[in-house]
């Protein structure tokens, strides 16, 4: 959620200073600048995609609360968690695309 939440607000952002024509006041690389947010965007994701993965990968295994054994996640959070996953993933595909975009603007 943190991930999600922090892209979104930066995106805002860069779309405000685009949109109000900021960029032309400020004296700064704005292709390096797409650059470095799409590629910190994609290690979030990625990071967000892979940890989203590894708890969903849990669901078989089983603990013991008191003297009977449980699954670790019920069937909805496993739901939860798989659509978690996989629309982890596709933000993820979606900013590599955007990051390999932003370096082709960025290095002719």
């Amino acid at each position: 959620m943190f991930v999600s939440v922090t892209a979104f607000f930066f995106s805002l952002l860069f779309l405000g200073l685009f949109l109000s024509g900021m960029v032309t006041q400020i004296d700064a690389n704005w292709n390096f600048l797409d650059f470095a947010y799409h590629f910190t965007v994609f290690v979030f994701y990625f990071g967000a995609f892979l940890l989203e993965a590894a708890a969903t990968s849990l669901h078989d295994l089983h603990c013991n609360v008191t003297l009977t054994v449980q699954p670790l996640l019920s069937d909805n959070q496993y739901n939860i968690n798989v659509a978690a996953t996989i629309f982890a993933f596709v933000t993820t595909v979606c900013y590599g695309c955007s990051l390999g975009l932003a370096l082709r603007r960025w290095r002719p």
